[in-house]
């Protein structure tokens, strides 16, 4: 069984790109790739430090786990500074993308490509896993919430560098963290205050080669889309015909006709 790929409407494109802002990943990660300028920027104003001086910084940055079967990830944005911190910082619409334990993951997947072999664990960096959400998910209303580990005994630091941080992108507060969340959610680069973001806004939305790039990105990601539907209900006929004719999922296959190329998708998600 074969699916084919939805075209893309050029005009459903355009509107989408029209319609992006700082909250949408794709735009974001393109903004932020290998953006020294607006990443310092970024991380400085959520952290309150001065003291950063980022080296390297990559979008779209995937983790493949080493579990076989295991949940791969992929990154919105990898940052590293000149100390050697890392950052992974990402962007989410909806409260379900930035569950808390989605925050323990994907620090958990950054810290185990930190060390070589035979470095000494007291060597392990500090980590930042950031959360940038739309919304106000812990529903406190203030800018920032900063989770740290401690003794919860003698109420004092557990130092093991591992950091989280939530940013609420619904403040609005007439401050650098109000003024950050306002530029992610503007559309037009010309209502941004931070040049650093309205420069790289402009480029990739209203700028002609910046904006092919996102039309690119924007056709993929459909096709993408479109691709995962078409599995998502092959998936779930194959789980009905097991369930009503009591037999395996290759017999099931096998009564659709799915090719061998979908086969070895699906397996993995059976």
């Amino acid at each position: 069984m074969t699916g084919e790929k939805l075209p893309q409407d050029i005009r459903t494109v355009e509107q989408i790109i029209d319609d992006m802002d700082l909250f949408d990943d794709d735009l974001m990660s393109m903004v932020f790739d290998r953006n020294i300028e607006a990443t310092e920027l970024l991380l400085k104003i959520i952290l309150k430090r001065d003291d950063i001086t980022v080296l390297s910084v990559v979008g779209q940055r995937e983790f493949q786990n080493p579990v076989v079967g295991g949940r791969n990830i992929r990154l919105d944005i990898l940052a590293q500074d000149s100390t050697g911190k890392h950052y992974n910082i990402e962007v989410q619409k909806k409260p379900k993308g930035a569950h808390i334990r989605r925050a323990r993951f994907h620090s958990s997947m950054m810290d185990s490509r930190m060390l070589k072999e035979g470095q000494k664990f007291s060597e392990l960096p500090d980590s930042y896993m950031v959360f940038i959400t739309q919304t106000d998910i812990f529903g406190y209303g203030i800018p920032i919430y900063t989770i740290n580990r401690h003794f919860e005994e003698i109420d004092d630091a557990f130092d093991d560098g591992s950091h989280i941080v939530y940013v609420n992108g619904s403040y609005k507060g007439d401050d650098a963290v109000g003024k950050l969340m306002h530029d992610f959610g503007c559309k037009n680069s010309k209502d941004i205050y931070y040049l650093e973001l309205a420069r790289a806004v402009k480029h990739f939305k209203e700028e002609e080669g910046g904006r092919k790039i996102m039309c690119e990105a924007v056709e993929r990601y459909g096709d993408k889309r479109a691709e995962n539907a078409r599995l998502d209900n092959l998936l779930d006929s194959i789980k009905k015909i097991m369930t009503n004719l009591k037999i395996g999922a290759e017999q099931a296959m096998n009564v659709l006709e799915v090719n061998e190329s979908d086969r070895e998708i699906l397996q993995k998600r059976l």
